[in-house]
């Protein structure tokens, strides 16, 4: 079944950012997406400077990467056939992300049962134990999220989205 399951992560990955122009427009990109699993990276980008004396990546960057993470966390959880939404996302910002360094978020799905699931994440610049911030967050099908994934499986297969 995990080999079923990662064949349709796999043949899923490319619509992962490119079917979402907010990730692309953020320059967010998928490391890996395994069953129950998604790692995801923010590339540092002066132009996502938040506060520019300190160099840090802006707060809503963080924000945007672990609730996309999140939601691909939880898109593995529910088997890789339903796209979900955000439900719930709280997110506990303990530090800025350092000058220069990319972010990466790690997001786990804690479980999945009907139409929702439950994820947490972790975002952080390099050590992980060190912690940028942290999510926990609940995701849900909805006939909103499953029009959405459609649509973007018929522009990439239309080559309007690359």
């Amino acid at each position: 079944m995990t080999d079923d399951i990662q064949s349709r992560l796999d043949s899923i990955a490319p619509l992962i950012v490119d079917g979402s122009p907010h990730a692309v427009a953020l320059g967010l990109s998928l490391i890996s997406l395994t069953p129950g699993h998604a790692v995801m990276g923010a590339r540092y980008d002066e132009s996502l400077i938040g506060d520019p004396d300190a160099g840090t990546l802006h707060g809503g960057v963080v924000t945007a990467l672990l609730d996309h993470a999140c939601g691909m966390a939880a898109f593995a959880g529910f088997g890789a056939h339903d796209t979900p939404a955000t439900l719930d996302l709280r997110i506990d910002c303990l530090r800025p992300a350092k000058p220069g360094l990319d972010v990466t978020a790690e997001a786990s799905c804690l479980k999945s049962h009907g139409l929702v699931a439950f994820v947490r994440a972790t975002a952080h610049d390099g050590d992980i134990d060190d912690p940028v911030a942290i999510a926990q967050a609940a995701f849900m099908i909805t006939k909103a999220s499953k029009a959405a994934q459609e649509k973007a499986r018929r522009l990439y297969t239309e080559g309007r989205m690359s």
